[in-house]
């Protein structure tokens, strides 16, 4: 098992990401290029780091301060992210997750991403990706 947002825990779901064809090349398909963090909302810095490059993800791990400027940060508190890596989420899930602040985006525009299914879509799957992973609380 990997803690969340570790290295060994953003690899994992890299190599999730890059083996599913419903993230992968739908991504691919709209050039998609982003830096996306990801943490909890009580702390100031993000914990992971993921790196797109044309619906690919090609680098994943702990978040350092070098790390290039996020296209998306996304936070939310623990017991949240548990809850969705055991149970998933879905597009609705997501939208009550957004409107009532447990899922909040420090950086990115939720609200355009969700009007457009070329990048709705492959972001919930993206999600459920995390449901594939063995995952401990944290380190």
């Amino acid at each position: 098992m990997a803690a969340l947002f570790s290295a060994d825990w953003m690899n994992l779901l890299k190599d999730a990401w890059n083996d599913e064809p419903e993230v992968r090349e739908k991504l691919a398909e709209i050039n998609f290029n982003s830096v996306i963090y990801c943490g909890f909302k009580d702390e100031e810095n993000p914990r992971g780091v993921f790196v797109v490059e044309n619906g690919v993800c090609v680098r994943a791990g702990d978040w350092v301060d070098s790390d290039p400027p996020a296209n998306w940060d996304m936070r939310a508190d623990l017991k949240d992210w548990l809850k969705w890596v055991e149970n998933g989420i879905g597009m609705m899930g997501m939208g009550t997750a957004f409107a009532t602040g447990k899922l909040k985006f420090k950086v990115g525009d939720y609200k355009a991403m969700l009007k457009d299914p070329r990048m709705a879509n492959p972001f919930v799957k993206s999600f459920g990706l995390m449901q594939q992973l063995d995952t401990d609380e944290l380190k």
